[in-house]
């Protein structure tokens, strides 16, 4: 038999009673002064992703009324506001969409809080179970000051870590243009020997985002430049000079590129002897393909490879719809211009980037994207996020890797996204004169691995696989978005590694280099030894 319950003496249940509210009193008075702190960061972060986001507008609106300082001379009062009430009306629209997200996610985000706070409030006062207030409200400061004070940090500090540093050893200036430096890439894996008469590559990065998103992590064994290293494969990239202190290449032109190219691959067939692979990631890959097609690389040139690159940007439903929304005398490149001190007009990359943001303004309100990260921080499990480098990487890219380009260059992607690919398969830009017509590439039986990825948001499946409609190419599918090849696919021991052979037989950009690099390097040879896959 249990003994009996021993009553409480009166007076002892009193004094405790008193100790409970004492702490109960005190975790309330603790758990107030967690929200104001956790209040007084949420705004700061609100006003700083505001911020951020809108620090391109007042660029992009200095050149705006720069360039219709011109236009109001040139047209008609009447049109100049008929013009203007249709900019308003898009202004509205493009509001509503950022207006509609950033409701949806605060929505969510708080009707969870709501839910939580309340919870916590019932176990502070019925003792039972689980988090009380305080424990809820520190919580909450702690999510709110990791993401908008040490998520900050942590982008700026992962600099050393992230993309090139040409000055670490790892690299060689192999050759120099006006324009452009060619820097060979050596292994990061102290046991790989390169293949010093192996076939070579030479990767054309973008233009607006730069070459780093090329050598995401290399100490983390994630960069897609290195992947070709690591593998034995004479490796280089062609990085961009500074564009602000180059003025040949603030008026370089789609035949500068070539000719810069044409240069750095006799450079690379003279020391390995045998033709380079041309490998073109996003604009770079645009570029590649103009540049093979204008017939300046014949003779050292016999491969190709593109990444998540616009084949035919007029495919590209939302950015053409985009472009669609605009009127007529707003759709010049004029007004993304800026005069640089040397008297040279280039193309503002951070006009270009807010361009981007009002075309998915969706998923980049600043109200959107700010609940969307604080979000990513307060996972449901309640378990801390760790800041990773990859996120911090990634963010550092879109942060601070942003150049200006030049004007003739941002034309010839223009010109791809408002002016379609002739039925027989005419681009609808020149170079030297020539016309350019994706059957060239079968004509003179170069191999072609085109990637793309599923997810990706910037350069959508059509337009990236708009050569399919005029010749056969071979096709890899790569899972998540649009840097996910440079990115995640990258490591070694990946799902979807570059190196292997993955989903449906798609090779990886490595894994094609390789095949090719044991293929017969004969010139004359009647047939691709390459394995094509159509899609």
């Amino acid at each position: 038999m249990s003994p009996e319950k021993v009553p409480m003496d009166p007076m002892q249940a009193i004094l405790r009673l008193q100790e409970k509210l004492v702490d109960l009193n005190e975790r309330t008075v603790l758990a107030a002064a967690e929200q104001i702190k956790a209040s007084q960061i949420h705004l700061n972060g609100l006003y700083r992703y505001f911020f951020e986001f809108m620090a391109p507008f007042w660029v992009a609106l200095n050149s705006f009324l720069a360039t219709e300082r011109i236009k109001l001379g040139e047209c008609a009062p009447e049109e100049t506001a008929r013009d203007y009430l249709e900019l308003f009306r898009f202004n509205l629209q493009i509001a509503k969409q950022g207006l509609e997200s950033a409701l949806r996610s605060a929505n969510r985000y708080h009707a969870r809080e709501w839910e939580r706070a309340f919870a916590a409030m019932l176990n502070t006062w019925t003792g039972a179970k689980g988090g009380d207030i305080l424990d809820y409200s520190e919580r909450k400061a702690k999510i709110l000051e990791e993401l908008v004070y040490n998520y900050s940090r942590a982008i700026r500090d992962i600099a050393p870590e992230f993309g090139f540093h040409f000055d670490d050893g790892g690299y060689e200036l192999a050759a120099e243009t006006d324009r452009f430096l060619l820097y060979r890439v050596f292994p990061t894996d102290p046991s790989v020997k390169t293949r010093e008469k192996g076939k070579p590559i030479v990767i054309i990065p973008p233009y607006v985002l730069g070459a780093n998103i090329l050598a995401f992590l290399p100490g983390e064994g994630k960069s897609y430049t290195h992947a070709f290293a690591n593998r034995g494969i004479p490796t280089y990239i062609r990085i961009m000079k500074d564009v602000d202190a180059t003025p040949a290449l603030q008026v370089m032109t789609g035949e500068d590129d070539a000719r810069d190219t044409r240069h750095f691959c006799e450079t690379v067939v003279k020391r390995h002897g045998r033709q380079a692979t041309l490998n073109g990631f996003c604009q770079g890959g645009f570029i590649s393909v103009l540049n093979i097609l204008s017939g300046e690389l014949d003779g050292l040139v016999d491969a190709l490879i593109t990444c998540v690159a616009p084949m035919d940007g007029t495919e590209s439903e939302a950015l053409v719809a985009y472009l669609e929304h605009i009127p007529p005398r707003f759709r010049d490149l004029g007004y993304a211009l800026k005069t640089l001190p040397d008297g040279n007009e280039v193309v503002d990359g951070t006009v270009m980037s807010w361009v981007y943001k009002l075309k998915s303004m969706d998923r980049e309100s600043p109200i959107f994207t700010f609940y969307r990260d604080l979000m990513m921080f307060d996972r449901p499990d309640n378990r801390d996020t760790k800041i990773t480098k990859t996120a911090a990487a990634l963010n550092h890219w879109l942060v601070y890797d942003r150049n200006d380009l030049p004007r003739a260059i941002t034309q010839l992607s223009f010109d791809s996204y408002t002016i379609p690919v002739a039925p027989d398969g005419t681009l609808p830009v020149k170079l030297f004169g020539r016309t350019l017509n994706f059957k060239r590439i079968r004509e003179n039986n170069i191999p072609w691995l085109l990637c793309y990825a599923a997810e990706d948001d910037l350069v959508n499946r059509e337009a990236a696989l708009a050569p399919l409609k005029y010749i056969d190419v071979e096709v890899t599918e790569f899972p998540k978005g649009h840097g996910g090849i440079a990115t995640s696919w990258s490591h070694p021991e990946s799902e979807c590694a570059l190196h292997k052979v993955f989903g449906d037989g798609c090779r990886g950009p490595v894994r094609f280099q390789l095949d090719l690099d044991a293929a017969p390097d004969d010139p004359s040879r009647p047939e691709n030894p390459v394995r094509k896959k159509k899609r």
